[in-house]
């Protein structure tokens, strides 16, 4: 056997088990509508909740951006590549979630790679929802702290792995997704936070899928809930709803400094780009302007699952615009994105290891960018390839 011939029966395995990633090629901006393999398809898989990954104000930003900086921040943040954009974009996004401080990185992946070494080690323990995006494992993993799972969403299992394991450690971190993004439920944070208080304990909360989404103009999960200066790290992406790339950790300003000084992401890669930072702006410029396309969000959000719940989908237990619709099985579930793909809607089929086995689904990413009519014809393929597959009736 060669040095790679057992990647290349893992791949073959994979597709058996109808579990092969297909990536699929998109040649248009995101939108409502995009280019997809050479076919225009209605698009319910982004996570552009907003619809600002092709936004007129935000294009026009980054084009004065680059005139003015150039593109590239040249160097790592701590040696030469902070520029007065990045220092603007941080207190910007301090004040647009109402916290002391910010600082951004490459990615939400890089921050939580970033943000949970830098707080714990061996001596440590953290205690971690046991549906937490990857990232947070990693980053755990990548603390050497000891890693106890609780049940998802649940205070009393948190509670009770406290009770059970705290003494025997230095130091703690309750993490937490804000919302989970498979699923679309939301975590009971006001508990989390009962309990973080209860034991003294750093309470960390990852809102991807939050910001943009939840609270006052999509200020997040913190907002949504009133916690303001309870919750010592907010965890975020500009991936999402801010249609761009980055990454930013808000809260503490002691715990924001300790980054600049340990946090090996800020440290050792490049900053952000000047496009992404400018659009960054425009972004929060945008959401502080008017809650508009918040608004048209839920709005969308709440009559797409109605409908989909009236044809007789399960669509899980969403409190969110995160729209699963529950296959069970990989091939099914694949055999279904095809299927809505011929029928003109792009609606990647999740499974294994991204969920766990026998919970495969189409994730159906619901937009502000979307109209009633593209939510209609949305939903009328759904209900026709559901029928054919026996899904519904």
């Amino acid at each position: 056997m060669s040095k790679i011939e057992w990647l290349e029966q893992e791949i073959e395995g994979l597709k058996e088990a109808g579990l092969y990633n297909n990536i699929r090629t998109l040649s248009s901006p995101q939108g409502a509508w995009l280019v997809v393999d050479g076919k225009k398809v209605l698009n319910f898989c982004s996570n552009n909740y907003l619809g600002l990954a092709n936004h007129p104000k935000i294009v026009d930003a980054v084009q004065k951006a680059t005139e003015i900086y150039g593109v590239g921040p040249g160097a790592v943040r701590s040696i030469a590549g902070t520029m007065d954009i990045h220092i603007e974009l941080e207190k910007r996004l301090a004040a647009f979630k109402g916290v002391e401080a910010a600082i951004t990185f490459q990615s939400g992946f890089n921050a939580n790679l970033a943000t949970i070494p830098a707080l714990v080690g061996k001596e440590d323990v953290i205690f971690s929802d046991r549906l937490n995006h990857a990232s947070i494992i990693d980053g755990c993993r990548l603390s050497g702290a000891k890693i106890i799972a609780y049940e998802h969403n649940s205070p009393e299992s948190l509670e009770d792995a406290i009770d059970e394991n705290l003494s025997q450690y230095r130091r703690a971190l309750i993490v937490s997704d804000g919302v989970f993004s498979m699923d679309g439920d939301i975590a009971p944070l006001p508990a989390l936070y009962e309990v973080a208080k209860k034991y003294d304990i750093l309470l960390m909360v990852d809102d991807a899928h939050g910001e943009g989404v939840l609270g006052k103009g999509g200020r997040g999960i913190v907002d949504h809930f009133g916690l303001h200066g309870k919750v010592e790290i907010e965890v975020g992406t500009m991936s999402k709803a801010f249609g761009v790339m980055g990454g930013v950790v808000a809260g503490d300003k002691v715990i924001v400094e300790w980054l600049r000084q340990r946090g090996r992401p800020f440290l050792f890669s490049s900053a952000v780009t000047v496009p992404d930072a400018a659009a960054c702006l425009a972004a929060v410029d945008l959401l502080e302007e008017s809650t508009e396309l918040v608004d048209l969000l839920w709005d969308n959000a709440r009559y797409f699952k109605a409908e989909m719940q009236k044809l007789g989908f399960d669509t899980g237990a969403s409190e969110t615009p995160i729209t699963p619709v529950m296959l069970g099985e990989a091939p099914l579930a694949q055999q279904f994105s095809r299927a809505l793909y011929e029928a003109g809607v792009f609606a990647m089929a999740i499974g294994f290891p991204t969920v766990p086995q026998g919970k495969a689904r189409i994730r159906v990413m619901i937009s502000a960018a979307h109209s009633k009519d593209d939510l209609d014809q949305g939903l009328e393929a759904f209900a026709k390839v559901g029928t054919n597959l026996g899904v519904i009736q």
